[in-house]
């Protein structure tokens, strides 16, 4: 499997009379210029300094189809070189990701003295050896989605019509990736891993997102879950629903602080309906359902049920006691 570092370029116009070509590719390095300078950036290296969005989709399609390869892999694979084809593919994959895991630990540690190199390497393959151990693990899990996907959808007629067809599955297959990058120290490819899903299915989860076993999204197209959002088990979400943020704290100096919980934390059997909207750190209690386009922004006790109607209605009564 090779995985390019770059798309291939257009042959270039032979008529350069079209457009001021020079003076544009000047233009632009004025301005990259100033923007370098304004983030304090340091001179820029000789080789490439960022992990590249195209490896990352390779690797990601390539991790695909080694946790489900009869489904997502080829489509001229057999059972009888199933094993050949993971272990071929996941060598492949795995070393690339070493590779943009290097790239990342390097930019992020580029203002480290010369001699942490050999520490960031070791690092690299420490950090990809541990995501390699996992990938049972998420495989298991994934299995768990599937599964909760077939059960939860009486128009679903087998697990394979599932993973061929669900873009909830393939967020979530994403989201399984993303999340051990992220745990283990590479946000910037989780993140990137993340977004691939989210550009493919209209699914945005952040690879912060802590989410349970057996995970469905039905339908799927809008659906957003945050940083700092805690899931359960066995919880079920559809279209357009938002695990947001109410507000963002800043510091004296107008900036937002990072990294503070911010989002739902959603109980175990929890089912929340189309283009219902949950805002802060409240919690959804265990076995709840919500509502299609209910706003929420205060928590509610296990098994509850809240509908547009029963809001009103609570808030009516608050508002003559």
């Amino acid at each position: 499997m090779k995985i390019a570092d770059t798309p291939p370029l257009v042959a270039p116009s032979t008529d350069s009379s079209l457009w001021p070509l020079h003076q544009i590719v000047a233009d632009l390095r004025t301005i990259r210029s100033q923007w370098r300078t304004a983030q304090q950036r340091l001179p820029e290296p000789s080789s490439r300094e960022l992990p590249s969005r195209d490896v990352l989709t390779t690797i990601a399609h390539a991790l695909r189809g080694a946790l489900f390869p009869l489904r997502l892999g080829p489509a001229d694979l057999r059972p009888a070189s199933e094993d050949f084809y993971v272990g071929h593919t996941l060598d492949s994959a795995l070393n690339a990701l070493l590779g943009q895991v290097k790239l990342e630990l390097n930019f992020a540690g580029r203002t480290r003295p010369d001699d942490a190199g050999n520490q960031l390497d070791q690092q690299a393959r420490d950090i990809v050896r541990t995501f390699a151990t996992g990938l049972p693990e998420i495989r298991r899990l994934l299995d768990s989605d599937v599964e909760a996907a077939y059960l939860g959808d009486p128009a679903a007629r087998s697990v394979d019509e599932i993973l061929l067809c669900y873009p909830g599955i393939i967020a979530i297959i994403h989201h399984r990736l993303a999340h051990a990058l992220y745990v283990l120290g590479v946000p910037l490819l989780a993140r990137i891993v993340a977004e691939l899903a989210h550009a493919e299915t209209g699914i945005d989860i952040h690879p912060g997102a802590q989410i349970g076993r057996g995970f469905f999204i039905d339908h799927g197209t809008g659906v957003v879950i945050g940083e700092t959002a805690i899931i359960g088990e066995r919880v079920r979400l559809y279209q357009a629903v938002t695990l947001g943020a109410k507000r963002f704290d800043t510091d004296a100096n107008g900036a937002l602080h990072k990294g503070l919980p911010r989002h739902p934390t959603v109980g175990d059997d929890v089912v929340i309906y189309a283009g219902a909207t949950i805002l802060g750190r409240i919690t959804i209690g265990q076995g709840s359902a919500i509502g299609g386009n209910v706003w929420l922004t205060r928590s509610v006790p296990p098994g509850s049920v809240i509908t547009q109607a029963s809001l009103r209605q609570q808030t009516q009564d608050e508002a003559t006691t």
